[in-house]
This record gives structure tokens, sequence and C-alpha cells, in this order.
């Protein structure tokens, strides 16, 4: 597996991931591209010489980055894809002068909050409502002046 900065020509296989794993909150083709711009974000990519993985994007304002999403291919899940993107994404923003990351994650979401809380992760709030299916969002935040989990 290769983690690598994202680039436009990975707009439609991340597009399309978006579709697949968020439905109703996932990003537009345009709002995809915004995502992938390194003018405004830090994006990464998982891949193999065969496939596509999954990406990781946040941002970072000051000390803070902010976690837009992280997502696997059903394939390719339980084989530290996530870890892997997470990992070199952590050490982009803190190089970027983030000392802590923040995340919103569904409450309904058990496998990804078990997955955040064994990486470090700790609850901040919680924020009701906060998705389109109704769901809650637990906001998660993540120390990045500590070595990883």
């Amino acid at each position: 597996m290769r983690v690598r900065p994202a680039t436009a020509t990975d707009v439609l296989a991340v597009a399309a991931l978006e579709r697949a794993m968020f439905g109703l909150d996932a990003w537009t083709t345009a709002g995809v591209s915004e995502e992938l711009d390194p003018r405004h974000r830090r994006a990464l990519v998982a891949e193999t010489d065969e496939a596509f993985l999954g990406y990781a994007v946040a941002a970072v304002a000051g000390d803070t980055a902010d976690l837009h999403r992280v997502a696997v291919t059903p394939a390719a899940r339980r084989q530290g894809v996530a870890r892997g993107l997470l990992t070199e994404l952590r050490e982009t923003c803190r190089a970027d002068g983030a000392t802590r990351m923040l995340l919103e994650v569904s409450a309904l979401n058990d496998g990804a909050l078990a997955f955040y809380s064994a990486e470090g992760w700790v609850q901040l709030d919680r924020r009701p409502g906060y998705y389109r299916d109704g769901s809650d969002a637990h906001v998660l935040s993540l120390d990045l002046t500590r070595e990883a989990a």
C-alpha cells in the first residue's frame, strides 16, 4: 500500500467512494474537487498498483486540524488502510502547525467510534441531530503533540 497526496486525477474515484459510503451526506463531485485542492486542504489517497483503497482529507487552521473525511473501500477494510492514512495525515497536519485534530462521527457508527478510541481520540462533545438522517455526532479530539497510539 502507498499513501500519497491526492491529485485532480483522484476526483472520480473519491467521488464514487463518497457516494457509496456517505449517501445523503456525500460530497458532490465538485465538492470533492474542492476538498482535494492542496491550496486549501491536506488530502491523501491510499492505493496499490491494482486498486484505489481510500482517502483522507483535513483542513488546518492555526493549531487545529479538522478531519473532514476518512473512507476505505469495503474490500480494503480492516487491513490498516485507515490507520495508514491517518498516520500520514497526522504528520502532515503537525508539520503545518496543528497541535490537535478534531472530527465529527455518527453516534450510530460503532466501528468508527471503536477505531478512533483505539487510536487515542477522546470525546469532547455531542451534537444532537447533526447528520441528515437525524443521528447525533460525537465530536472527537486527538492530541497531535503525542506519538501515535
